[in-house]
């Protein structure tokens, strides 16, 4: 074996010298050593130990910059295909059906051009917004022609991280082997691979909010949203408040999103995905899940720029609701 220091281990040093010796990387340093990931230059030791380090420290945005640079200049994304709205989906749900799915839906179908990637899989009894397209017999695209075909059908396409950059997908089940998530869960819902105008995305920890959105700015974002929402998804409780974290023409701010619903909604004992179709076909009455839907709505129109109260926020939601093709799925 050879004594000469693989050129990784400097990277791994850097994050792990201790208490006094340790620091962030540069945002330089960060797309560098994420480019060495992707490239496959990394050996298996030093990619969880990597993982792990930045994990303890909690990644910088000066870091996740870097990050999602690096992915970006590999994910041969056609420059010439245009979304409206960027919509990361990683957390999936474990105590309320992913209604957002139904939001997204309901803009696209009102003329918004919708991309939306995900994972699925990482962490056991969740229900993953790619596991939900059959219900509505949407595939999940495994290639940037098939995004192409949907948007123009449908104003909306779904890819999987797996497909998109198959490296982190990869890195993104390692969970269950590590037993924390990584940094790569975070990098995922910032990568905005077709550069849309606006973002949203969620997170479940309070802390990362302002994280998002301060990587949001280093990278350019005009015009983005993150979302403590349910479970971690971009998806506003109807039934309390949401904190977000906009970035508005360039502008950081913070907000407590009000409540739709007066009281708590008591969560169903079962998850039923068929209840999503239902309540889109209008077969159902689902108080909590009609409420997530227009309160996610709302937020959406408010970072198009459509609207800047939450109350007319919130009307225009429930016109487009209303407005749904019911028989479209």
């Amino acid at each position: 074996m050879s004594s000469q220091e693989h050129p990784f281990a400097t990277y791994v040093r850097i994050l792990g010298k201790g208490k006094k010796g340790s620091r962030s990387l540069t945002t330089e340093e960060a797309r560098d050593a994420m480019g060495m990931i992707l490239d496959g230059q990394v050996r298996p030791e030093q990619l969880g130990a990597f993982l792990m380090l930045l994990r303890v420290k909690e990644e910088a945005p000066e870091e996740l910059c870097g990050f999602v640079s690096a992915v970006r200049a590999r994910l041969q994304a056609p420059q010439d295909l245009q979304v409206d709205l960027d919509w990361s989906s990683y957390a999936g749900k474990k105590r309320r059906l992913p209604w957002f799915l139904l939001a997204a839906l309901a803009l696209a179908q009102s003329g918004v051009r919708v991309f939306m990637h995900g994972a699925r899989g990482h962490m056991p009894g969740r229900l993953y917004t790619q596991d939900m397209l059959d219900l509505f017999g949407l595939p999940s695209c495994h290639d940037w022609s098939a995004v192409d075909g949907q948007l123009a059908a449908r104003n909306f396409a779904f890819m999987s991280i797996d497909e998109l950059a198959p490296q982190l997908g990869e890195i993104i089940q390692l969970r269950s082997i590590l037993g924390l998530r990584s940094p790569v869960h975070t990098l995922c819902r910032l990568l905005n691979p077709l550069g849309a105008e606006h973002v949203i995305d969620g997170v479940f920890h309070p802390p990362y909010g302002p994280m998002h959105q301060k990587t949001s700015m280093l990278l350019g974002m005009r015009n983005s949203v993150t979302v403590k929402g349910d479970g971690g998804e971009a998806e506003l409780k109807p039934d309390s408040e949401s904190e977000l974290q906009w970035i508005l023409d360039g502008e950081m701010q913070t907000q407590q999103w009000p409540r739709l619903l007066a009281q708590r909604v008591v969560r169903d004992e079962t998850l039923q995905p068929s209840e999503l179709l239902q309540l889109w076909r209008g077969e159902l009455e689902h108080e909590y899940g009609e409420g997530a839907v227009i309160n996610t709505l709302a937020a959406v129109l408010r970072l198009l720029g459509r609207v800047s109260e939450p109350e007319e926020a919130v009307r225009q939601a429930r016109t487009l609701w209303s407005a749904r093709v019911k028989d479209a799925y």
